[in-house]
């Protein structure tokens, strides 16, 4: 797999991932001394050329050829949150299409403490280098699950003690008021329709953003930050 853009290479080069390195001619030298300072040789190409392979000109002047990104198994989230001694905590997404918003919600999984992320087969975003790109790296430091049906995995979470709370606006409750001293899944639906009717109808609760402003609704990845940032307070507090 191709990546590109400054922060995911320049990641995935300190981590040893890379297995040829890009830059565009002209790029400024902050970035040149930044990939020399990660030890793996480069090659200097144009910026048509780089864009031609990666099929974008949001490249920033590098791109890097590392091995594909892989699913885990459903059991990897556990296991990441046995390992650090904490209560499970995963994010589900119901219909996230967009490779944009599917990696900033990575990043923000990532950066604030969920265990793993899970997508159903059917109705999720690829994942692909614009989604490492839009999750600044965080892709490849994450779990991330994908299950054939989300509301039979939804069941089979409930079976092991874990409560799942959806974000609905619409939504008695708000996250302000819920319990997250527990095992826990927080479900994303997609910023136009929502979670889908089944999905919805198994989870134990419906928890809603409360909003002051006038904007009817959050970004999907605004919306998963805020309720994990959330659920992590409800556990200090």
């Amino acid at each position: 797999m191709w990546i590109y853009g400054r922060r995911p290479v320049l990641e995935a080069a300190r981590e040893g991932r890379v297995r040829r390195l890009l830059l565009a001619r002209g790029v400024e030298n902050k970035l040149v001394r930044e990939v020399e300072e990660t030890g793996v040789p480069f090659e200097w190409t144009s910026r048509v050329e780089l864009a031609q392979l990666v099929g974008t000109t949001r490249h920033q002047g590098i791109a890097a050829l590392v091995e594909d990104l892989a699913f885990a198994d459903p059991e990897a989230p556990f296991r990441r949150a046995e390992s650090l001694g904490e209560l499970p905590l995963l994010l589900l997404l119901d219909g996230i299409t967009d490779p944009q918003n599917y990696g900033a919600i990575i990043r923000a999984a990532e950066a604030l403490g969920a265990h793993g992320v899970v997508s159903e087969e059917r109705r999720s975003a690829p994942l692909s280098p614009a989604v490492v790109k839009a999750s600044a790296g965080a892709a490849s430091r994450i779990p991330l699950v994908r299950v054939k049906n989300l509301p039979r995995y939804i069941e089979e979470l409930k079976d092991r003690g874990v409560w799942v709370y959806g974000l609905a606006g619409e939504a008695d409750r708000t996250i302000e008021e819920a319990d997250y001293r527990r095992p826990l899944a927080l479900v994303i639906g997609s910023e136009g329709k929502g979670m889908r009717r089944l999905v919805r109808e198994k989870c134990d609760e419906l928890l809603a953003i409360p909003l002051r402003g006038s904007t009817p609704s959050l970004n999907a990845s605004v919306a998963a930050g805020i309720a994990i940032y959330r659920a992590w307070q409800g556990r200090e507090g």
